[in-house]
């Protein structure tokens, strides 16, 4: 079995958990529509359609 020859030191232990430690870039796309910025995969906020049709209707 393997052994470790000496302790984890606390800096190197935490430098190995930080790396995952972060937050993800949120995904944007372009509205087919009226081309402004939206996310995936939901209503486009600034003309209210979705796949081709107007789901949500915006002043």
């Amino acid at each position: 079995m393997a052994v470790p020859k000496r302790k984890t030191s606390k800096q190197r232990k935490n430098k190995r958990r930080a790396s995952s430690y972060r937050l993800n870039k949120t995904t944007v796309i372009e509205c087919p529509n009226c081309h402004e910025a939206m996310q995936p995969h939901r209503v486009c906020p600034s003309c209210g359609y979705y796949n081709g049709k107007e789901v949500v209707a915006v002043d």
